[in-house]
């Protein structure tokens, strides 16, 4: 997993590789915490990396985000698409 402050910043740097499809994830609360998003995004994430084609990605709460056009809400505590 990868930080959520700075996910999308990386997607940026990343979108330069071409011919991989990337699919970055996280949680925005730690794995140990019982209500975590964590597992849910780790497997959601690996499906979608076997699915989608080649670029990179965000995948976060059962959504996939274009690191280019998205942003984190920090007040709502998601992503969303700018």
């Amino acid at each position: 997993t990868h930080g959520t402050d700075t996910m999308v910043v990386t997607g940026r740097v990343l979108a330069g590789i071409a011919g991989k499809t990337i699919v970055m994830t996280g949680a925005m609360q730690p794995a140990s915490v019982r209500a975590s998003d964590a597992e849910f995004n780790v497997g959601f994430a690996l499906a979608a990396a076997q699915t989608l084609p080649p670029g990179v990605y965000v995948a976060m709460n059962g959504m996939i985000f274009d690191p280019e056009k998205t942003v984190k809400d920090r007040a709502g505590s998601r992503f969303v698409s700018e």
